[in-house]
């Protein structure tokens, strides 16, 4: 935790935990770093589903080419705050009031994920100028071991290849909707070598689809899936690497835009979640330790099945006539105040000290955090929100914006 987040975190009243602290200057400098390491024509669009907190989008908003979003509700949500700014809108299963929300509101590219979708697209176009599309296909390609696979395989997303003939036809027949290219969105949590190979197998099966159709090919939208090791919370996924890889794909291609739409690879390293320990306790042998809040705030750990990353903040204060509970040099399992044995949040990390009073500093919280939790289980209070900014000023926002 750098030294004026560290600062602000130890100023916090009991009454302000337990709470998501948000480091601005430090989300700012590391898309800077990002966006510096792309070539010319990768545009960087982020994936609003892994946090849509304004003032993170705000800080985002600089740095990015547009925003990615998945629901009618996200887009109310990023064109509220940007009119201006180009929104992708993704995502399987579209409502027709999704289309029409989209339509109105000027989306820069529908993903389209069936024919279906595309026949009911064509149903709510009436008068409008258009829509520009990107076919998202689903290619056969082997993934290996991934956190997430979206495709390669059967699933929910996108076309299979054989289907897009189907979608050229129904394109060719509506001079309203303009195909600009393809989505191929296939896996999540890929280190660079790994997303560079990906991504230079669906540029060469897209060049090859285009070619032997006699497309214009403009555009491909890779999607996201740069990878964020919590077991490593000082690990990054190789920027530089990935666009230098980029860079030498396109000189082959001129005249093709390549986007790519990271949300957990952007905002994770910006967000901590503070809380306080309330006991601890043993149990057949094992050290507990009971804090404030728990996974109905962060359900990222009960989610992808991980040891949250976190450090020890000691507070040297005790009030109490007793001897002050404690574990010193074990494994303590870190466990919040829902009425489940699945509310935790780290198995069995051994700490050199942690007492009832000290504060808690979960890692790599600021995505798919706060906004997939279970907020009302047991209705337990909602957590502040802290935004720490250059001045080392601080904003107390309630949870409420963070629901579209």
């Amino acid at each position: 935790m750098r030294p004026a987040l560290l600062h602000h975190v130890r100023r916090m009243s009991d009454d302000d935990l337990p709470a998501y602290v948000y480091d601005l200057p430090g989300l700012r400098e590391h898309v800077r770093a990002i966006r510096a390491a792309l070539p010319e024509r990768v545009e960087l669009l982020y994936a609003a589903k892994a946090n849509s907190d304004p003032r993170l989008l705000q800080a985002l908003s600089g740095q990015v080419d547009g925003f990615e979003v998945a629901s009618g509700g996200e887009l109310r949500h990023i064109h509220g705050l940007f009119p201006d700014t180009p929104i992708a809108f993704g995502g399987p299963g579209k409502t027709p009031a999704e289309l029409v929300q989209a339509l109105t509101a000027g989306v820069h590219r529908l993903h389209i994920e069936s024919a279906h979708e595309l026949r009911l697209l064509t149903t709510v176009l009436g008068d409008r100028k258009g829509a520009d599309i990107l076919l998202r296909v689903n290619l056969p390609v082997v993934l290996g071991p991934v956190a997430l696979a979206m495709g390669g395989q059967p699933s929910p997303f996108g076309l299979d290849p054989e289907q897009l003939d189907r979608c050229l036809a129904l394109v060719a027949s509506d001079r309203r909707i303009r195909l600009r290219g393809v989505h191929v969105h296939l896996a999540s949590g890929l280190e660079a070598a790994a997303q560079l190979a990906l991504a230079g197998e669906v540029l060469a099966w897209a060049a090859d689809w285009a070619d032997t159709r006699g497309l214009d090919l403009t555009e491909v939208n890779i999607g996201g899936g740069m990878g964020v090791d919590y077991a490593r919370p000082q690990h990054r996924f190789d920027w530089p690497a990935f666009g230098a890889g980029l860079r030498e794909a396109l000189t082959s291609r001129p005249g093709l835009t390549l986007r790519i739409e990271p949300g957990r690879s952007l905002t994770a390293y910006c967000g901590w979640y503070v809380t306080q320990v309330l006991d601890v306790k043993r149990s057949h042998g094992q050290a507990f330790a009971v804090l404030r809040g728990g996974t109905h705030h962060l359900r990222t750990p009960a989610a992808k099945q991980h040891d949250q990353p976190f450090e020890v903040i000691p507070d040297g204060s005790w009030s109490q006539p007793w001897e002050r509970p404690e574990a010193r040099d074990e494994p303590v399992t870190l466990v919040g105040q829902l009425c489940t044995p699945k509310d935790v949040l780290a198995r069995q990390v051994t700490v050199q000290r942690l007492r009832v009073g000290d504060r808690i500093a979960f890692a790599m919280a600021g995505a798919y955090a706060w906004n997939i939790s279970h907020h009302q289980f047991l209705m337990h209070p909602h957590p502040a929100f802290h935004h720490v900014d250059d001045m080392g000023t601080s904003v107390l926002s309630p949870p409420a914006h963070q629901t579209s």
